[in-house]
């Protein structure tokens, strides 16, 4: 079974997606850490003139050791990830790389949940469950503050509002595989729900689903 969860940043993927590979023993990828590592080596290649050049090679490089890497977190990263993933030379270096984890999951896993933004609409589009998170911008907004305020930053809310907007739009204007819900995609506002809600809505959507095709 293989589970694509897309949506935009703070909508709550991440947390969902762990849930539900715990729940049906599936195997875990965040495609945004593949982003966040292109992003971390071509900032330590030292010259973010050339962030593109060196993003594409980073991304031609990657392995699965890098998604392990110190300072995948870190703010400038989350931020130049965004930027990386735009580079239509980098998603292509890297649908390969996702396919192979969604259909040959590690570990003899029985399949796998993957959460981006383009799983749904090009990575996996046979995905057996499509889910489009979606929240308000106000929503979003605190839940980041409150992610990097755990992580022990500081955040100024203004600032946090002002780099999401830019990530949307950046994620929703790209040429190549923008932020989109798949036509066959379960919408799933969090707005309103706590982690709990949102994982029992997806559940009952998956059984659903399952139960219609018999398995």
């Amino acid at each position: 079974m293989i589970i694509a969860i897309d949506g935009p940043s703070a909508a709550g993927k991440g947390t969902l997606a762990r849930r539900l590979a715990d729940r049906y023993g599936l195997a875990l990828l965040d495609t945004g850490k593949l982003y966040r590592a292109v992003a971390l080596k071509a900032m330590q290649a030292g010259d973010l003139a050339s962030v593109g050049p060196a993003a594409i090679a980073a991304a031609k490089s990657l392995s699965a050791a890098d998604l392990d890497l110190p300072g995948l977190r870190d703010e400038a990263v989350s931020r130049l990830s965004s930027v990386a993933a735009a580079i239509p030379e980098v998603r292509a270096a890297l649908v390969d790389f996702q396919r192979q984890y969604a259909h040959f999951p590690p570990n003899g896993a029985a399949g796998a949940v993957l959460d981006g933004r383009d799983i749904g609409t090009v990575i996996c589009p046979d995905a057996d469950v499509k889910i489009f998170l979606t929240a308000s911008e106000a929503a979003r907004v605190e839940r980041r503050w409150q992610q990097l305020r755990a992580g022990g930053a500081t955040p100024i809310k203004t600032r946090v509002l002002a780099d999401l907007r830019e990530r949307d739009q950046r994620d929703s204007a790209r040429s190549s595989a923008p932020l989109v819900a798949a036509a066959d995609a379960f919408q799933l506002d969090t707005t309103a729900l706590n982690a709990d809600q949102a994982f029992e809505a997806a559940v009952a959507h998956i059984e659903s689903k399952r139960a219609a095709r018999g398995s």
